[in-house]
């Protein structure tokens, strides 16, 4: 069997998708999203398929060492997207030629479904802004959704008034005070604080007992995220950013943090989340893979999620069901996403309802500017 051609679609903003097809017919899928930079993955999937066409797809660890050894100039998150897009894509490809789901070539499940959190908060305590919060609450709920992620959103600067921390701490306390100690909140900083702000706002916010912070600080200094994990009574959560196992070393030997944030569309696809997952065992650090883009990074996520004991929890959002990019849309019951039982990545992809490719818009720009000075800030 060899590799004949590789095609990509972009079917709407944040989802840029990748097929691989086979003289024997099989055909593999995967996601090349990454915010910011979709045109730069799109050039380094047309580079890679000069190496890639001809070959045969199931030499899955040869081709990924050979994508991250060859160019000399290791990494770089434009080579990781679409590297991981491939990796994902062979993945498939492998499960269809065996008639197996991937979580089967990967040693088997160790687990009977998938818990899943999604994106719920308050943005602000008008009325308004309480009704939205409300209605999507109970919307999630009917899910059976039990863990919701947050944020203080907005643009901040390195120290902020306590006006400000106040505000966003009233709304952290309204929504545990709205689904009670049952349900998980999380909160992501989006490493927009400095370790001082962090460990202040995590100590206002420690009576409501969250589920984790995640990326309390930006994600270039594991000291400084390692100082806020240890002033910080409750767990620290980081790693969507990262790349290859390499990239989660320092993280791990210096336990800067107690849960992994591994996405399956940048840190090396199938194979490095689950090489990520194995390594962060030995310190009993617990995976929650990162997944913000669309279906198909979720159908790999889910796949790994199934075979690894430390998992914790795995992020979706809207766009990630695939309403309008898989023919049948992943279901959410209980909290959950049962296993996938077709081959493969266990998804179908509606090709014809991605054949139109969206506007591309850039994500990055002005909208980071802090209104006060013009200065940059992290989003």
């Amino acid at each position: 069997m060899k590799i004949t051609r590789i095609d990509q679609y972009f079917p709407r903003p944040r989802v840029r998708l990748i097929k691989i097809s086979t003289d024997e017919g099989f055909v593999g899928w995967g996601e090349t999203t990454l915010e910011g930079k979709p045109k730069s993955v799109v050039a380094a999937v047309e580079e890679l398929a000069d190496y890639l066409i001809g070959k045969d797809p199931l030499r899955i660890e040869h081709h990924w060492q050979h994508i991250y050894r060859s160019a000399f100039f290791r990494g770089g998150n434009v080579l990781m997207t679409a590297l991981s897009g491939i990796d994902q894509a062979l993945w498939d490809i492998a499960g269809k030629f065996y008639n197996a789901p991937v979580y089967q070539l990967l040693g088997g499940a160790v687990r009977d479904r998938i818990r899943v959190y999604a994106h719920w908060g308050i943005s602000d305590m008008s009325d308004e802004g309480q009704s939205a919060a409300r209605t999507r609450l109970e919307r999630l709920q009917k899910q059976g959704i039990t863990a919701f992620k947050s944020g203080p959103g907005g643009k901040w600067r390195g120290h902020e008034s306590p006006a400000v921390i106040d505000k966003f701490v009233e709304r952290v306390y309204t929504m545990r005070e709205w689904v009670g100690p049952d349900v998980e909140l999380c909160f992501d900083f989006h490493g927009k604080f400095t370790p001082a702000l962090a460990i202040e706002i995590c100590h206002e916010m420690k009576g409501m007992r969250p589920m984790f912070v995640e990326e309390p600080v930006p994600q270039e200094n594991i000291d400084a995220l390692k100082l806020v994990s240890d002033h910080v009574p409750f767990p620290i959560a980081t790693g969507e950013r990262f790349l290859t196992r390499w990239g989660f070393r320092e993280v791990c030997e210096k336990h800067a943090a107690a849960y992994l944030q591994p996405d399956a569309s940048h840190v090396g696809g199938i194979s490095e989340l689950k090489r990520v997952a194995n390594l962060a065992e030995i310190y009993y650090m617990h995976i929650a893979p990162h997944c913000a883009i669309g279906p198909v990074a979720l159908a790999a996520c889910l796949q790994v999620d199934a075979t690894i004991p430390n998992f914790l929890i795995q992020e979706h959002v809207d766009g990630s069901i695939g309403e309008g990019i898989l023919v049948e849309p992943w279901q959410v019951a209980d909290g959950h996403i049962e296993l996938p039982t077709q081959p493969g990545l266990g998804i179908n992809v509606d090709e014809a309802a991605i054949q139109e490719q969206a506007t591309y818009v850039e994500e990055l720009g002005g909208e980071f500017y802090y209104p006060a000075d013009n200065s940059v800030v992290d989003w």
